[in-house]
C-alpha cells in the first residue's frame, strides 16, 4: 500500500480552510488502510506552508515549487501534480472540493485515465475488502446516497465536501519536508490567468462560527425574527436561516445554510422552527451538536438532533434566552 496524498490549497500564502478538512479525511483514510499519509502544497514559494504542514502526522510535507506556479492556472497545476503523483505513486489522492479543485482535478485524474470521485461525504471500509474503501456521494440534492469503489490500477482521485470532516480532527505529529521542483516551461501554460474567482462576499463567514442559531419557516413572519436574534445574541452565536427565510428576504442570502447556501460545521447548531428538509440538512450535517426546537414532534430535524424540544418556539425560545442571560449575569 503506497498510501494517501492530500493536495492542500492556498492563495497568496493563506490556507483555504477546507484543506484541513481534506487532510483530516486523508489521515483517517490512511489509518483505515494501515498506510501512510503525505500532503502537498503548490506555489512559487510554498516552503513556509510546507513547514507548517510538517507539524502534522504525515510521512512527508511536499512544497511543490516553481515560478510558473505563482499564479494559479489549471495547466500549471495539472502538469506539476502529475509529476509529483507519478514520482510518489500514491494509491489515493484527496483534495478539498473547492472551486479551484473543480477546475483542474478532473483533468489531473484524466492524465492517469481515472475519473474524479467528487464531493464525497463519507468514507468507509468493509471487513472483506478493507484495502478497497467505499466513497459516498449524494445525488439529487441529497435525496440519495451513492457508493463508489475505485478499481485499480492507477491512483484514485477524490474531492471532499465541505463540512464532512472536521479540520480540528487533524492529528499533530512530525513530518519530513521536501521540495519538489516540477519540470515546467511557459509553453505548457496555455491558460491566460484572469482575475481570481471570488465567492460571494459574506457579511459573516458562517463556516467559521463555533455556535449558530438558525431559523426556519416556523417563525411565521419577519416581525418575529427578534425572538431568535435575542437568543443568538445571548449565546454569542451567528444568526443563520433555512432557504424560505432568505427567499422571502427576511434575512440576506449569505445567511442561508443548505445545499444552495453555506455548509457549516459549528460546535453547536440550534435549529428553530426548521422542519429538516434534506437540502438544509446537507448544509449543517457536520455540526458537532444539534439542538432542535419545533412544534411538530415528527419533524425530520429530530432524527438528526442530539437534543430536541417539541413545543411552541414562541414560548420556549424567550425562556431559553432569559435563562442564558441569567446564567451569564
Amino acid at each position: 500500500m503506497s498510501g494517501v496524498l492530500v493536495v492542500m490549497e492556498q492563495r497568496s500564502g493563506a490556507w483555504n480552510r477546507m484543506s484541513f478538512e481534506a487532510l483530516a479525511a486523508g489521515q483517517q483514510l490512511a489509518a483505515k488502510l494501515g498506510a501512510e499519509c503525505s500532503a502537498a502544497v503548490v506555489g512559487s514559494d510554498p516552503g513556509a506552508l510546507a513547514t507548517e504542514l510538517s507539524s502534522k502526522k504525515l510521512k512527508k510535507a511536499f512544497a511543490v515549487q516553481h515560478a510558473l506556479l505563482g499564479i494559479y492556472t489549471s495547466d500549471g497545476y495539472v502538469a506539476a501534480l502529475e509529476q509529483l503523483i507519478k514520482e510518489e505513486n500514491p494509491d489515493f489522492v484527496l483534495l478539498p472540493h473547492t472551486y479551484q479543485v473543480r477546475d483542474y482535478a478532473p483533468a489531473l485524474a484524466t492524465r492517469f485515465q481515472q475519473v474524479l470521485i467528487s464531493d464525497v461525504i463519507g468514507i468507509r471500509t468493509e471487513d472483506d475488502r478493507a484495502d478497497s474503501p467505499i466513497f459516498v456521494r449524494q445525488l439529487l440534492q441529497g435525496k440519495l446516497n451513492a457508493d463508489y469503489r475505485h478499481i485499480p490500477p492507477g491512483p484514485c482521485f477524490v474531492s471532499i465536501q465541505a463540512g464532512t470532516f472536521r479540520a480540528d480532527a487533524v492529528e499533530d505529529g512530525t513530518a519530513a519536508t521536501e521540495t519538489f521542483s516540477p519540470r515546467l516551461s511557459p509553453d505548457q501554460i496555455r491558460n491566460k490567468p484572469g482575475e481570481p474567482f471570488r465567492e460571494s462576499s459574506h457579511t459573516v463567514d458562517l463556516t467559521a462560527a463555533p455556535v449558530i442559531v438558525s431559523v426556519g419557516r416556523g417563525i411565521g413572519e419577519e416581525g418575529n425574527l427578534p425572538i431568535v436574534e435575542e437568543l443568538a445574541k445571548a449565546l454569542g452565536a451567528e444568526l443563520a436561516a433555512s432557504r424560505p427565510i432568505c427567499d422571502n428576504g427576511w434575512l440576506p442570502m449569505e445567511r442561508q445554510v443548505g445545499s444552495s447556501g453555506q455548509t457549516v460545521s459549528p460546535k453547536l447548531y440550534v435549529a428553530i422552527g426548521i422542519s429538516g428538509a434534506i437540502q438544509h440538512l446537507v448544509g449543517m450535517k457536520g455540526s458537532k451538536a444539534v439542538l432542535a426546537i419545533n412544534k411538530d414532534e415528527n419533524a425530520p430535524i429530530f432524527e438528526i438532533a442530539d437534543y430536541g424540544v417539541a413545543g411552541d418556539l414562541f414560548e420556549i425560545v424567550p425562556e431559553l434566552t432569559k435563562a442564558i442571560q441569567t446564567a451569564k449575569s
